[in-house]
């Protein structure tokens, strides 16, 4: 009975963190403004309950006796792994003082709510003071969780273990080398027609279509929601309550729709956990850092960027969804074909604004992140500098020149809510994609042929079996050598940008 006693120990553990999960949805979505501050504190006292009973001596006894009683199984087991990653959480919540850990909670819901004022008012000055108190405390969450080379290493390894400052050099050298030229390449020649994308397109049908074209990837609306949020997201409380958002602006079709599919793709991977991992330790964030499901972001951002950009940004996904778009908004699009929309949605253009970036230049606004981060670290970077450094980054990558905050160090929630090093799981993300991807259609050549008809179930119970049943099961490189056979390489994601682009702008 050790184990059924230490599965319903956790079981009431992912209750606590997922009533907290709860909490930030509503903070996110419905939540007056006025309640951020009382929401910061309750979150504190919520997420401190949780530190308490996961470092409890009860817990840990817990811990203990399931150990032995898992020694014989194999060492994939669900029963080992699950007992070997709750003792990974202990070991590591023991490094850090719990007050660390409330002061951190309680300034993650109150620094988001100074962000979106800030933000409104395109004015930095207010959020400076969230961003250098937060800057402090991941500053002495470096010093508990260790690091040997950077402490901007110890903060990815919440996010991303395996990666550090030195491999993420390494790769985003290789994807400025392999990317940069066809970039310039491409702003020599003239872009496709393309202000039809920001003609007048009602939220009310915007919504309608978003909902089409969830329900057609395969989001379960019995199990979700998608509402709306000045930051898409998802979040999740089990595989039963799976809750996505987006935002619709009338004069940019774009953005509601590359918020759509992006969140639709974690989604997909949280609706598909196996049921009988439901409130256990590997469909739970023990770490309580705030950090993600699924095994790292990367591997969870990989989902999201494949169904955003390799099924949602296809030429075959166009051709079979146009026609209902146009439907929706006959008189914007008017004269405009699926072949057109196409090109359109894939024009490259560099702009301000990640989350509505192309591919092509979407990873030149992560490799300015993980640098900023980085530099602020370890004190090369002062905060009240960063609008500075991020307008000479902005001018240095892209050639652009940034025209105020709000488009500039404003544009994201993350560092309001304290995830410094979370964002090089982006990039790893678009890597783990192609990678994952193209394993999927070397198993089942069927799939492409499906896609072009509309059909994703194919793609989707492929996925579902390889990657999403196993929740926390495998770690980031035992799943990509399982799927591939292989390490994280570049190289299939550069290869697949490159052919899909020099295609599109007829470079032979």
């Amino acid at each position: 009975m050790s184990y059924q006693t230490f599965a319903k120990r956790f079981a009431a553990l992912n209750d606590l963190l997922n009533i907290a999960n709860l909490l930030t949805w509503d903070f996110r979505v419905m939540m007056p403004p006025g309640g951020a501050e009382t929401r910061g504190h309750q979150m504190a006292t919520l997420m401190g309950m949780a530190q308490d009973m996961l470092m409890s001596d009860e817990t840990l006894r817990v811990i203990g006796a399931a150990e032995d009683t898992v020694s014989g199984l194999s060492e994939g087991s669900v029963e080992r792994r699950s007992v070997a990653h709750a003792r990974a959480a202990v070991d590591l919540h023991r490094r850090i003082p719990p007050d660390l850990n409330r002061r951190r909670s309680a300034l993650n819901l109150t620094g988001q709510g100074v962000w979106a004022d800030s933000r409104a008012r395109n004015d930095f000055a207010t959020l400076r003071p969230v961003f250098e108190e937060h800057l402090a405390i991941c500053r002495e969450l470096a010093e508990c969780i260790g690091y040997e080379n950077h402490p901007h290493d110890a903060m990815i390894s919440v996010y991303e273990p395996g990666a550090d400052t030195a491999s993420l050099g390494v790769l985003f050298a290789q994807l400025r080398a392999g990317l940069a030229p066809l970039v310039a390449e491409i702003s020599a020649i003239a872009p496709p027609r393309t202000d039809f994308l920001h003609g007048d397109y009602p939220e009310d049908r915007q919504r309608s279509f978003a909902r089409q074209i969830a329900e057609a990837l395969g989001y379960d609306f019995r199990r979700g929601c998608l509402d709306t949020a000045p930051h898409p997201f998802e979040i999740s409380q089990t595989r039963e309550d799976v809750r996505i958002t987006t935002r619709y602006h009338r004069n940019n079709i774009v953005s509601a729709l590359q918020g759509t599919m992006h969140e639709v793709g974690h989604g997909l991977y949280e609706q598909n956990i196996d049921p009988d991992l439901t409130r256990g330790v590997l469909a739970t964030d023990l770490l309580g850092l705030y950090g993600v499901g699924g095994i790292s972001f990367g591997v969870h951002e990989s989902q999201s960027r494949l169904w955003e950009n390799q099924i949602g940004r296809s030429r075959g996904f166009w051709e079979r969804h146009f026609g209902a778009l146009h439907d929706l908004f006959p008189d914007t699009l008017s004269g405009v074909d699926a072949e057109t929309f196409y090109r359109a949605y894939n024009c490259v253009r560099p702009g301000q604004i990640r989350v509505e970036a192309d591919e092509l230049t979407y990873d030149f606004h992560i490799m300015l992140r993980v640098e900023m981060e980085r530099r602020l670290m370890d004190g090369s970077l002062r905060v009240a500098d960063m609008p500075g450094a991020w307008a000479d980054a902005m001018q240095h990558d892209l050639g652009l020149k940034v025209p105020d905050d709000r488009q500039g160090v404003l544009q994201d929630m993350q560092w309001s809510a304290g995830q410094f090093g979370i964002f090089c799981g982006y990039t790893i993300g678009n890597v783990l994609a192609a990678q994952i991807q193209g394993a999927a259609v070397a198993a089942d050549p069927q799939i492409p042929f499906d896609l072009d008809l509309g059909d994703y179930a194919r793609l989707r119970g492929w996925l579902t079996d390889n990657l999403y049943r196993h929740g926390r099961r495998y770690d980031r490189d035992e799943t990509l050598h399982r799927i591939t056979g292989q390490g994280m390489d570049a190289a299939p994601y550069i290869a697949y940008l490159t052919g899909k682009y020099r295609e599109i702008y007829a470079l032979g």
